[in-house]
């Protein structure tokens, strides 16, 4: 399982926006129909809000993908 880390610059971070920051979506806008289509988990827990607020320590994971924000 392919797996990154990415390094928080601020408080947070919106989850469409880390999709396209970690280079999983092309933009924003496909980071939010990856999350509306219910791909996404938070801390291994689904994740239906588009902008929802993702700080240091969580985990995201979308397919075989996996994201951790420090």
């Amino acid at each position: 399982m392919p797996s990154q880390t990415f390094q928080l610059e601020g408080e947070y971070v919106e989850l469409n926006q880390l999709l396209k920051l970690a280079g999983i979506a092309a933009s924003g806008g496909e980071g939010k129909h990856l999350v509306a289509d219910g791909l996404v988990t938070v801390d291994g827990v689904l994740e239906l809000r588009k902008t929802c607020k993702i700080r240091a320590g969580q985990v995201v994971a979308i397919d075989d993908e996996v994201i951790r924000v420090v």
